[in-house]
Parts: structure tokens; C-alpha cells; sequence
């Protein structure tokens, strides 16, 4: 993959691999990361554009379940059970409200299926299990992807600012991410930058949420009659569950624990910039302006809705 300044290849790859290391470091933060993997891109290119989607799916389910080593079980179901309603509530909301929108905009019901899905759920992992389901092309897939990569990486720099301008504390700030922003990478990138307790509350109510591919994926299968199709389960949430309750029960050494969360962290720093790495100015462009006009406005609605909800609930 070609950037604007036409440089030796080997230079390239190092010069790669020097930001790749840093990420791993702790000099950078998740928002800086995020940006300069695309800005990175944007300028040189990648020297690994077909190992960049592998990576990022790996990496993230193996930063997420590291994480799980951080939690302990009491404080994971406190957070699942408060935002239980509250998934419940934006899922139902941005479903209804997506058809809704997708229909007056005239867009092919798959196409508006699946950004509503993904807005809905977790982002890349709810397109990519509910598009085979309902026989989703290629391109219906590339677009949505697409919209909500690009807001996702938005939410990531903006999300942190917005929870201080609004003075939302962390409990607050953990839940709202969890419920408005749609991929789990850029929810828990969010969180991290935001303090502790944030992580730890997006996480587990994210995660949590994930699973509703589940039951959204056989809702999907009915109504878009896609006979014979398999539905995909997120397994690593359950070993996400299986580390929480390793930490809560077993007899770990704390340093153990906290080595392997520092280095979950980093993972996940490198995650986002892999993920800006992958986002380009033509998907953006590809994406077009009536899936974008939906995923904008299902993001803005489902936020402000639940920012109001989290600030006089909670």
C-alpha cells in the first residue's frame, strides 16, 4: 500500500516497526496511537496491508482477555448489572430507530441492517457475524465497516474530552463508552485514557453486550430468511469471563497479574494504531453519504440518549 511520499521499502518496514515498538511502550496514548496509524499510512504506506485485519482481530481478543486479570468477579457483575437496562434500552432504541432512518432514506435494507447492527452491538464483530447470515455482499459489508471504523475512531479522540467537559465520573464515563461507542478497541482505548475504574466498567459492559450477537444474529436470520447459516459465537468473552474469575479465586501472585494487565494495555495501544493503519481516505470515501448520514445519526442519537439516561441515573 502506497502513501503520498514514495519511499524505500525497507526503510518503510522500519520505520513501521520503530512505531510499532513504541506503542508497545508506554509513551503513547491510545487517541495518538489510533490517529498516527493513519496518519502513518496516509504518508508512507503499509509494508503489511494483508497481515493488518489479522493482527487487529487477534490482538484485541488477546488484550481484552488479559484484562480479565485485572477484575475481580464482585466488581464485574456490579458494572454487568448496571448496565444491563441500559444495553437493553440501546439496543432496542438504535435497531428500531435504524430501520426507521434506513427506510426514509430509501438505502437496501441489508446495507442499513448491518450499520444498525454494528451501531447497536460492537461495532466490526456484529457486521462481520450478522452479514453472512443475511447474505450480505461484499460491498454492503465494506461500507458499513467502513462508516463505523470512521466513528469509532472519532468517538476514541472525542469520548475523553466530552466525559471531562461533561464532568462525568469514571463509574459514568465507563458506562456511557460502553453503550455509545461502537467497537469494543475503541471503547476500551476510550476508557483506558479516561482512568481505571472507566476500563474496568467499559470492559465488562461491553463484553457483556457483545453477546447479543447471539440473539440478534437468529433475529437477523429470520427476517432476512437466510436458511442453513451458521451463527458465529464471540468466544473469547467467555475467556475473558474465565481470567476474572482466575484473578477473583486463585491464589495469583499480584505482581503476575498486574504484568500481564500492563502488557494487555499495550496490546491494546498497538491494536488501535493497526486499526488507524487500516483505515484509508478511499473506504472513507467508498463508504457514501446515505450509510454515513445513518451511521452519524444513529451514533449521535444513541450517545446523547444515554448520556442523558448515565447523568440522571447514575
Amino acid at each position: 500500500m502506497k502513501g503520498r511520499f514514495n519511499i524505500n521499502p525497507a526503510l518503510q518496514k522500519a520505520i513501521f516497526i520503530v512505531a510499532v515498538l513504541l506503542c508497545l511502550s508506554s509513551f503513547v496514548s491510545s487517541p495518538v496511537a489510533l490517529v498516527g496509524g493513519f496518519l502513518f499510512v496516509y504518508l508512507f504506506g503499509h509494508p503489511f496491508p494483508d497481515l493488518n485485519s489479522k493482527s487487529v482481530s487477534l490482538l484485541l481478543k488477546v488484550a481484552v482477555v488479559g484484562l480479565g486479570f485485572g477484575m475481580n468477579i464482585t466488581q464485574a457483575l456490579a458494572a454487568g448489572k448496571d448496565g444491563f437496562l441500559l444495553t437493553v434500552f440501546s439496543i432496542l432504541f438504535t435497531l428500531v430507530l435504524g430501520y426507521l432512518i434506513g427506510k426514509k432514506l430509501g438505502m437496501e435494507k441489508r446495507t442499513s441492517h448491518l450499520l444498525s447492527s454494528g451501531t447497536a452491538i460492537c461495532g466490526g464483530s456484529a457486521i462481520a457475524a450478522v452479514a453472512p447470515v443475511i447474505n450480505a455482499t461484499e460491498k454492503d459489508m465494506s461500507v458499513s465497516l467502513g462508516v463505523v471504523f470512521l466513528l469509532n475512531s472519532i468517538a476514541l479522540v472525542l469520548f475523553p474530552i466530552l466525559g471531562h467537559l461533561f464532568s462525568l465520573d469514571q463509574h459514568q464515563f465507563g458506562l456511557w463508552s460502553a453503550i455509545a461507542i461502537h467497537d469494543t478497541s475503541s471503547v476500551v482505548g476510550a476508557a483506558y485514557s479516561y482512568g481505571e475504574e472507566a476500563l474496568r466498567v467499559a470492559t465488562t459492559v461491553k463484553l457483556a453486550r457483545a453477546l447479543w450477537i447471539i440473539p440478534l444474529s437468529f433475529v437477523s436470520l429470520y427476517l432476512f430468511k437466510g436458511k442453513g447459516k451458521s451463527i458465529k459465537i464471540p468466544w473469547f468473552i467467555f475467556l475473558f469471563v474465565v481470567a476474572i474469575l482466575v484473578n477473583s479465586y486463585l491464589p495469583i501472585p499480584e505482581v503476575l497479574t498486574n504484568s500481564i494487565t500492563t502488557a494487555s494495555k499495550s496490546l491494546l495501544v498497538l491494536t488501535l494504531f493497526l486499526i488507524g493503519a487500516g483505515l484509508s481516505i478511499e473506504k472513507i470515501k467508498s463508504a457514501g453519504w446515505k450509510p454515513m448520514i445513518l451511521g452519524l445519526s444513529l451514533w449521535v442519537a444513541i450517545s446523547v440518549a444515554s448520556l442523558f439516561l448515565i447523568v440522571n441515573l447514575y
